[in-house]
């Protein structure tokens, strides 16, 4: 489940951990909050609690994408297919370093004579799924099709 799915919050979580110990705890099956942490994350696809826990904190509302999610859109007027490998919330909330991987190297570079190609790159974007960045043309650096 983990990767494509939107996570609840963190108290949703933990008051999923505290329900299922307390109907584990009636049917005369004790186990510890940790114990009853670690199952909820491996019921969301997490190998333990403490990465759940970093993917929420990770992910914010408002962030358009989520890890190991498939996106498409365009980077510096290119199309791309790709994967998105890692997010990171910035300081004011409204922002997200986002890593993508694409499927195919994308040629960044408009002039005839030379390419670059990327395969792997990292921008902030808002909710939107947009740069604040743009080319010398107006349009945003990166450009997700949410």
């Amino acid at each position: 489940m983990n990767g494509s799915t939107r996570l609840p919050p963190l108290e949703t979580l933990k008051t999923q951990a505290k329900r299922l110990r307390a109907d584990l705890g009636a049917d005369g099956r004790t186990i510890g909050h940790g114990r009853s942490l670690e199952i909820v994350a491996h019921q969301y696809g997490y190998k333990d609690w403490n990465t759940l826990h970093a993917m929420v904190s990770n992910e914010r509302a408002s962030c358009p994408v989520t890890i190991g999610e498939k996106v498409r859109g365009t980077y510096l007027g290119q199309p791309f297919i790709g994967q998105v490998i890692g997010i990171q919330a910035l300081n004011d909330g409204n922002q997200y370093r986002v890593t993508l991987s694409f499927d195919e190297a994308v040629d960044v570079v408009t002039f005839p004579s030379f390419s670059n190609f990327r395969k792997r790159v990292t921008c902030v974007i808002g909710a939107t799924g947009e740069t604040r960045e743009k080319t010398s043309n107006g349009q945003p650096h990166l450009r997700l099709e949410v």
